[in-house]
């Protein structure tokens, strides 16, 4: 497995490691643990490493249109300095990866996509790519630290970093006198931003954040509070919400893609799909029973047919109740209530609009 540019800091701190897409990352930290870093990042502040996060470089002449016609987002949207959420989709409309575009100009984009995507990513863009189109994988060239919370902007106004970024915004500024790529982007649902590092000086930019948040009473947090805190947005992960057998469509992704556009990978089934229909969408379920719904539980009707299945699943610390993303039959409606197997017992719960608390990323 590889290790982040931050592996010393997360043993140092005696964090609980797992196997994230090919990469050894932090669970949590025994100091707080997953609550209380969930806590965290809804109340103050908290810095995660997502190094793990993929990193590629598109440059050349005809790169706007190359992208445009490879994902699912319309790029004319955003300009110089913006960024954009995106998909990228085979054929047949299943989602390879979805990931961040980063405008730097017409000619050079910047890619973040899913840890064990990238080389996918890459290789798709790389065979699909015209002449003059040059991509490179930059996945350890760079680090990426997420730091979230409402006290984010506190945090970066005490190291001199005055910044008036849009939400999808970035800028180049420095943190420790090192250069920095900064995104007011984010997984958590809170204000916050998104450094990027070079991988070498990563750790200088660790320490530095950790110490600007001790007055804020911030945490370091692993990414066991991550997958809370984005469930509690409704927020997708590949391999659960979104795959190659899951489209944009059936994940309820509809926003996320360019249907005004003349033509993208994809676009001939997904534009079908919106006008006739799936047999499933993605829906958010609240738990009115007790039990902690997880991915690969059935979901049921009243009368015990199944009509579902939960994709995540987790104990919200917010709301103190079970909640789940489920792919369930267009035809359950909101205010409805489904029952959950959870290990043999009926748990029910209220289909619901995400997110399940409220947004503040803006």
């Amino acid at each position: 497995m590889k290790c982040s540019p931050l592996h010393q800091r997360h043993v140092e701190a005696h964090a609980k490691m797992a196997d994230f897409g090919g990469w050894l990352m932090p669970i949590d930290y025994p100091e707080t643990g997953t609550l209380v870093e969930h806590a965290s990042v809804r109340e103050r502040v908290g810095l995660f490493d997502v190094s793990h996060l993929g990193k590629a470089s598109v440059k050349g002449v005809g790169a706007t249109a190359f992208l445009n016609q490879s994902f699912t987002n319309d790029l004319l949207r955003i300009i110089d300095g913006q960024a954009q959420y995106t998909m990228m989709c085979d054929s047949t409309g299943g989602v390879i990866d979805d990931l961040i575009v980063y405008r730097h100009s017409a000619e050079h984009y910047f890619l973040v996509p899913n840890a064990s995507n990238t080389s996918a990513v890459v290789d798709e863009l790389s065979k699909n790519s015209p002449a003059g189109i040059e991509i490179v994988n930059l996945h350890e060239r760079y680090g990426v630290l997420a730091l979230q919370g409402p006290q984010t902007l506190k945090v970066l106004h005490s190291l001199d970093i005055d910044i008036a970024l849009d939400y999808m915004s970035f800028t180049t500024t420095t943190i420790a006198g090192l250069e920095v790529i900064l995104c007011r982007t984010g997984y958590t649902g809170e204000f916050g931003v998104e450094i990027l590092p070079h991988w070498n000086d990563a750790e200088k930019i660790w320490d530095a954040l950790v110490e600007a948040m001790k007055p804020f009473n911030g945490s370091i947090c692993g990414l066991g509070a991550r997958d809370t805190l984005r469930t509690e947005m409704g927020y997708p992960l590949h391999g659960h919400e979104l795959s190659l057998s899951i489209t944009p469509v059936q994940a309820s992704a509809n926003w996320a893609v360019g249907w005004k556009k003349e033509d993208f990978t994809g676009a001939k089934v997904l534009r079908k799909e919106r006008e006739i229909g799936t047999p499933r969408i993605l829906r958010a379920l609240l738990c009115t029973g007790r039990g902690i719904p997880r991915a690969g539980m059935d979901i049921k009707n009243s009368q015990g047919d199944v009509i579902g299945v939960v994709t995540s699943g987790t104990f919200s610390p917010t709301l103190k109740m079970g909640i789940a993303l489920a792919l369930i039959k267009p035809a359950i409606n909101l205010g409805d209530t489904v029952v959950i197997d959870v290990r043999g017992k009926d748990c029910a719960a209220e289909v619901i609009s995400a997110p399940f608390v409220p947004s503040h990323v803006r």
